[in-house]
């Protein structure tokens, strides 16, 4: 199994920058379609829902979905960020599919850095921005307590927010990329083929859940104690 990120083609050239169409890239397009191909298949689908016991098993599946995602942002959230709870289920669905794309031969998107770190930003962004906006003044308070003099290491602190949930993820999957690799390319022909199925299983399916929903769930942790009812 190859786990380098290689350039494929050039793309196009900017101001003399060439941008090169990546492995990465290529998967984080599959992930894109296949996520949107489910939304629209739901939506459509939306029109036929019944009520239950006569519900098929994708509206079942769905609501399933829905209903625990919704119980789990009101828990992690509260009632007043509640409203959040369909971005971090989209952030936790794409999240878990890029995971699980290395069960099909592709590079999973999470294993590149530039995508974790885009995703560990957007959560930094939207935790402090959402703070600004509930906090006003106070939020800028707080980065001088208990004194004044803690003021650096308490924006160290929070730099250190998307570089923490980037890296976790990024370093889980890669490094089961990099132990996958050494094993094709250590074990026999005949062992390729049972074997690697079982860490297969641990690597890609098991890590990927798990980090998956770390990842989700840190940041929602984070979002509650930043801009949370009781910290206003």
């Amino acid at each position: 199994m190859e786990f380098s990120n290689s350039f494929i083609a050039p793309l196009f050239t900017i101001g003399g920058v060439t941008f090169y169409l990546t492995k990465t890239l290529l998967s984080t397009w599959f992930v894109m379609l296949a996520l949107i191909i489910f939304a629209v298949v739901v939506r459509v689908r939306l029109r036929s829902f019944v009520d239950a016991p006569k519900a098929k098993s994708l509206q079942n599946a769905v609501e399933a979905m829905v209903e625990t995602m919704s119980n789990f942002a009101r828990d992690s959230l509260g009632q007043e960020l509640e409203f959040l709870g369909p971005y971090f289920f989209g952030v936790f669905a794409f999240i878990l599919v890029s995971n699980l794309t290395g069960l099909l031969g592709f590079r999973p998107p999470t294993a590149d850095l530039a995508v974790t770190l885009g995703l560990g930003l957007s959560s930094f962004f939207l935790i402090h921005v959402l703070a600004i906006v509930r906090k006003r003044g106070r939020y800028f308070k707080e980065y001088l307590e208990p004194i004044p003099v803690f003021l650096p290491i308490n924006l160290i602190g929070e730099l250190a927010l998307p570089v923490s949930l980037s890296f976790r993820l990024f370093g889980n999957l890669l490094g089961g990329i990099i132990i996958m690799g050494l094993i094709y390319g250590m074990f026999p022909v005949f062992l390729k083929i049972g074997v690697p199925a079982v860490l297969h299983i641990y690597f890609d399916v098991f890590v990927g859940c798990l980090q998956a929903f770390v990842f989700t769930v840190l940041s929602m942790t984070f979002l509650h104690q930043k801009a949370g009812r009781e910290e206003l």
